[in-house]
């Protein structure tokens, strides 16, 4: 069994109106020195069988196409194999 996950970030040069927010929301209770925050999520993905070759390739495929929008935000994919 193999784990999948994918994190999915907007792009550094696209706005991120809830980072902003959080941001000022950590000033205020408190916590100085915060220079930026940025808002993401997370895909957690568990396949039966390897993920290798083809299998692999689609995986990347359907990150970039299914679970980002590739205009404003990248992705990595983090594969951990024997995942239980």
């Amino acid at each position: 069994m193999a784990r999948v996950v994918v994190d999915v970030m907007l792009k550094p040069e696209i706005l991120d109106p809830q980072g902003r927010a959080v941001q000022g929301a950590l000033g205020r209770l408190g916590l100085t020195g915060v220079s930026d925050v940025r808002q993401g999520k997370q895909f957690v993905i568990d396949i039966e069988g390897d993920l290798e070759g083809d299998r692999l390739a689609l995986m990347h495929t359907l990150a970039e196409e299914l679970l980002s929008n590739p205009v404003i935000e990248d992705y990595s994919m983090t594969v951990l194999e024997d995942a239980q």
